[in-house]
């Protein structure tokens, strides 16, 4: 294992970076419809559950990584089984990113540009700073947060005063009941991205204050929720259920409706580097 460290900050710049992931850009949760911000709110409690499931793991074997306690619990061979299934998820979800990053370029800014040529260049520089160590992805997302706050910032400040907002879009409250609310926490927003935080037992070890742990995990899991659930809410204040649903990133479209006194607009490239960062 490599002999590193990363500090508190560094790990909930990384986890909060990843809970953010596509799932702000996307249409997120959508399958319950205005109530999507209360089925998100909901998988967010049920990742605090796996969490605590987590946290029992990493105290019964503090120094190894996800994939090293998996021999411990289920023997060598069943182990190493179980521990590869899991790499072989990972890069599932890692790939599904760069698609989404590549897709977002693509149909945004960089309409003329192969999407083979985006993604080839986008995994050899995560190649090249996976090369560097895990300290070094560390400090890049300790200073990537700064600027992805700043960008959440300033593109909720413009949303807001841009007068585009219609209450009357997230009302009325439980339309539809609780079945597709809770259909929707319990399959969808649960594991996209909270329960995927699971990949962050490979990294634990490397803390270089362990006993803080449980605070790092669960700020990040909470903060990271409650801003995807105001983001969707705010995408269909804006937009309407039924855009979001028919768009592939509608947080795109979102940012697209601000114009202020005909000066302030095209700011769609706040949306592009977030999803660049996250």
């Amino acid at each position: 294992m490599e002999k590193a460290k990363i500090s508190v900050i560094q790990l909930f710049s990384l986890m909060f970076i990843f809970e953010m992931g596509t799932a702000v850009v996307t249409s997120y949760g959508i399958n319950a419809k205005k109530d999507v911000w209360l089925a998100i709110l909901l998988g967010m409690f049920v990742g605090i559950v796996f969490f605590f499931v987590y946290y029992f793991l990493f105290r019964q074997y503090p120094n190894l990584p996800l994939t090293g306690y998996t021999k411990k619990i289920f023997g060598k061979y069943l182990g190493w089984i179980i521990g590869l299934l899991y790499v072989l998820y990972f890069l599932y979800n890692a790939a599904d990113n760069i698609r989404s990053f590549g897709d977002l370029l693509v149909s945004s800014i960089l309409p003329q540009t192969p999407l083979l040529a985006i993604i080839i260049l986008f995994v050899l520089t995560i190649c090249y700073v996976l090369y560097l160590g895990i300290e070094v992805v560390g400090r890049t997302a300790e200073v990537f947060i700064v600027i992805l706050v700043l960008f959440g910032i300033t593109g909720n400040f413009l949303v807001l005063v841009s007068g585009d907002i219609d209450l009357d879009k997230v009302q009325p409250f439980l339309e539809n009941g609780w079945t597709l609310i809770l259909t929707t926490a319990f399959l969808e927003t649960s594991n996209f991205p909270f329960n995927q935080l699971i990949v962050f037992m490979t990294l634990l070890p490397y803390l270089n204050r362990p006993r803080l742990v449980k605070k790092v995990w669960l700020s990040a899991l909470i903060s990271g929720g409650l801003i995807l659930s105001w983001t969707a809410s705010l995408n269909i204040a804006i937009l309407g259920v039924e855009e979001v649903k028919k768009s592939t990133f509608p947080l795109l479209l979102t940012v697209g409706k601000i114009n202020l006194l005909e000066f302030v607009q095209r700011v769609d490239v706040i949306v592009v580097f977030t999803l660049l960062i996250t």
